[in-house]
């Protein structure tokens, strides 16, 4: 299509693969093409769009803080900009929740966040070992990608990666693994020493969307309490907003230490990472975990003016409708055509059809594009069509867009056919 991505680009980039086009421009659901193509984006950007593209509430704020000669790069020197965020931060969304944490400012990406949480669970706790779950995916860094779950890509790593013991996520098999581990750690035979953290996503977005239940968040949550291990929340994809509230685990009664934020925090796609630290695990000296893009004020900017709608009643009613929609809609689709969607999974507005027969989730997302709709595909065998609708997506828009999801997946009789053929 365009010879200079060939000429010039690594092997290694992936999402340009299933969607071939050149894209030139986007507003709020809808993404542009240079042949004139308006596309809606259930993709946007793997959650960190919650806000939509170029919102222009968040858009102004930015450009008028350009234009006044903000400071753009600060590494973590105080600005005006970090002031306002950590202002409005705390008083909409952490006082509201009791939640006393402090805030990391870490390098602008999720697997930075996971590091620091990793790096700083070792240093409090004086212990090595990091409890992580099968199907979990927390980033490409070392320390990130050995508690991720996905065999090839900790395989792009090149060497082994130590450190972690993996347990069964909520609902993988029969084996009770937490009663086993609890055990294995009051026993001094039994080669199993206490961990320093329990690092565990509500809702796994690379994983498959499997959501865990209270029940068993509860029983890590306790089991990491009795150890005097870390509890710490990957809320990187599943955050700000993305299963109806701002947190993932609210509903749950969950009470991390640690918490690891980014892509939508940064409101408008802007690279920005936190880690949230309850009190008395902010055991850090002073530099001791560092980066010099912690300091992105445009997007401290951008995500100062996002935390609105969390003010904003309005906004949090209407996200309850949309997630009461897309709900029935979809629970609708897998009733109407069991011999293509074999189960639902996720939360709030991070949902997914798990898919029959090997292929058959690409082969939808492919022809969703077709027909200018984009939504990836997820799960280790890349069995589930992952939805992550903007949280802004109005109501018709999003009817549209699941109407030809069912009109695609109604249509995957005639495919078979014609393949048998």
């Amino acid at each position: 299509m365009h010879d200079i991505f060939d000429l010039a680009e690594s092997r290694v980039r992936s999402y340009c693969r299933s969607f071939p086009a050149l894209f030139t421009r986007a507003i709020g659901h809808q993404v542009f093409t240079e042949d004139g193509r308006c596309l809606t984006d259930l993709l946007t950007g793997c959650g960190a769009l919650n806000y939509g593209h170029n919102n222009p509430t968040l858009k102004r704020a930015v450009l008028d803080y350009l234009a006044h000669d903000g400071i753009v790069q600060a590494m973590d020197l105080h600005t005006e900009a970090k002031a306002a965020f950590l202002r409005r931060f705390r008083r909409v969304i952490l006082e509201p929740r009791g939640m006393p944490h402090r805030v990391m400012f870490t390098g602008p990406t999720g697997t930075n966040a996971v590091e620091a949480a990793l790096k700083l669970a070792r240093k409090a706790t004086g212990r090595a070992t990091i409890v992580a779950f099968t199907g979990g995916f927390h980033g490409m860094t070392l320390g990130a990608l050995a508690a991720t779950a996905n065999r090839d890509k900790r395989r792009g790593a090149g060497q082994p990666l130590p450190g972690v013991l993996r347990l069964p996520f909520d609902g993988y098999g029969t084996a009770d693994m937490l009663d086993f581990l609890e055990r294995a750690i009051e026993d001094p035979g039994s080669g199993i020493d206490a961990p320093a953290c329990f690092l565990v996503e509500t809702v796994q977005g690379e994983g498959g969307l499997r959501a865990a239940s209270a029940d068993w968040l509860l029983r890590v949550q306790a089991l990491a309490e009795r150890s005097g291990a870390l509890l710490a929340i990957d809320d990187i994809q599943a955050g700000c907003g993305r299963t109806g509230s701002f947190f993932s685990f609210e509903p749950f009664g969950l009470k991390p230490d640690l918490v690891c934020l980014s892509k939508s925090i940064g409101g408008i796609g802007l690279p920005m990472a936190l880690l949230l630290i309850e009190p008395s695990r902010d055991v850090w000296e002073p530099g001791e975990h560092n980066g010099t893009f912690r300091g992105n004020n445009l997007a401290f900017v951008a995500a100062e003016a996002a935390l609105g709608y969390w003010e904003d009643r309005a906004f949090q009613d209407d996200l309850a409708q949309k997630i009461d929609i897309l709900d029935d809609r979809l629970e609708a689709i897998a009733a109407r055509w069991p011999e293509h969607v074999a189960g639902l999974r996720g939360r709030g507005f991070m949902r997914g059809l798990v898919l029959q027969g090997p292929g058959t989730a690409a082969l939808v997302s492919r022809q969703l594009f077709a027909r200018d709709v984009i939504a990836e595909t997820c799960g280790p065998d890349d069995e589930v069509l992952k939805l992550l609708p903007p949280l802004t997506i109005p109501i018709d828009a999003l009817t549209q867009a699941l109407d030809t999801i069912e009109d695609v997946i109604a249509g995957l009789a005639s495919v078979e056919l014609a393949a048998a053929r």
